[in-house]
């Protein structure tokens, strides 16, 4: 059994499970560097995918997608992926893994997980923990939402892990099979930065995606005016939730990139970068005070309109547009 797990809470399950599976086999990297270089920040309106009913809004790259762009950028670095369709060959595989003392990467539903406060405890299949060992029917997990280590039982981790809808993670397993010694910072937060700044800005076609994919859902908002109210109420808590509780939404994310751009600031000794952590701020600040109309919406205080909350998500997509922009011709 892995002895002395180094558990390090974070602001995002999926960053925050890579750190603490990549410190594990001995590479020492931060969340945000993880989140930065993993080109982790963007944003999409993605109707035709479904939560509890209602659109999918992220604010994040999809799962895995962090992990893929990180050991693309950084040489030496290789992850492998297990999905199972047999539960039982799925249990067997972890087991294989924390009976060799290595830790590993799972993809799980929330809902399942009896350690969360039951108030906290909806259908969502994209959390990600670290289980590290397994002791009689209970493993050891390293939870990064949480401030201490957990463990779960065996039958709930896996109804967990083969939870079904959208996102199901079908057993989804993951681990680190080659680690480099050190990494080229010189090198690859450049190419990540722009590639973030160009992701996300003009250059992306793709309509539900980037600033584009804000300003469709600044024009739904607007649409709520005429609606059914019931709908709309429902439509804006569920923006609010999408944003201030599931993986760690606008704001937050927007906070764990600029916590990056200070990093790699202080790395490659950039004003620019500097300045660019002191703007991204400032919008997550913008994002907070979006979710605040919302809020007051979903509710239905009076003297608060949808154009209000669409008009500031205009805002901050303009806003995002010139951070992006900028980004976009970095160098070092």
């Amino acid at each position: 059994m892995i002895k002395d797990f180094i558990h390090t809470p974070s602001a995002h399950c999926e960053t925050g499970t890579i750190s603490n599976l990549l410190r594990s086999y001995g590479l020492e990297i931060s969340e945000p560097m993880i989140f930065g270089i993993g080109s982790g920040m963007t944003f999409a309106y993605l109707k035709q995918i479904k939560i509890n009913g209602l659109p999918l809004i992220a604010y994040r790259m999809p799962p895995k997608m962090i992990i893929k762009l990180l050991s693309w950028r950084i040489s030496g670095l290789k992850f492998k992926y297990e999905t199972f369709r047999n539960e039982e060959q799925g249990k067997l595989a972890l087991d294989s893994m924390l009976e060799n003392d290595k830790a590993v990467g799972l993809q799980t539903s929330v809902f399942f997980l009896p350690y969360f406060p039951q108030a906290m405890r909806f259908h969502f299949n994209a959390h990600n923990l670290v289980a590290y060992a397994k002791e009689g029917d209970e493993y050891k997990l390293s939870d990064p939402v949480f401030p201490d280590l957990v463990t779960t039982k065996e039958d709930d981790l896996q109804r967990a892990r083969f939870s079904k809808g959208a996102l199901a993670p079908k057993g989804l397993m993951y681990y680190p099979s080659e680690v480099p010694d050190s990494i080229d910072y010189d090198l690859v937060i450049p190419k990540a930065i722009r590639f973030t700044g160009k992701m996300n800005g003009r250059w992306n076609p793709v309509p539900i995606a980037g600033i584009h994919g804000m300003r469709l859902l600044a024009k739904n908002i607007l649409k709520l005016e005429k609606a059914d109210q019931h709908y709309a109420q429902l439509f804006m808590g569920h923006i609010v939730r999408m944003q201030e509780e599931i993986g760690t939404g606008g704001a937050g994310f927007r906070f764990i990139y600029a916590a990056f751009l200070q990093e790699s600031a202080n790395i490659l000794d950039s004003s620019f970068l500097h300045e660019r952590s002191s703007e991204l701020t400032n919008i997550g600040d913008e994002w907070r005070d979006f979710a605040v109309l919302c809020a007051r919406l979903s509710k239905k205080r009076k003297g608060q309109k949808y154009a209000d909350a669409a008009n500031q998500l205009y805002k901050i997509a303009d806003m995002e547009l010139d951070f992006y922009q900028r980004l976009s011709k970095f160098k070092k």
